[in-house]
């Protein structure tokens, strides 16, 4: 039995992954897990570059002293997770 992430890679249907399909996996997950294609979730949006705040930085701050930066900012700290 297949389950979410294997299931995905079935392309043909037939309920076991095939050795085409596992590579087709396996390069997925290699390019998800490469430090090129990780982003935060706030890298298309440049809601904190507008603001004049670097997301690694706020990322890298204490709660407190987040809170407040983004606050002098003008945006709402509960709206975003850090």
């Amino acid at each position: 039995m297949m389950f979410g992430f294997d299931k995905m890679f079935d392309f043909n249907g037939d309920g076991k992954l095939d050795n085409w399909e596992r590579a087709a996996q396996f390069q997925f997950m290699e390019e998800m897990l490469s430090e090129d294609s990780r982003s935060s979730d706030y890298d298309d949006c440049d809601v904190f570059g507008d603001a004049g705040l670097d997301y690694d930085e706020l990322e890298m701050m204490d709660p407190d002293e987040r809170r407040g930066a983004l606050e002098d900012a003008g945006l709402d700290p509960d709206e975003y997770d850090f």
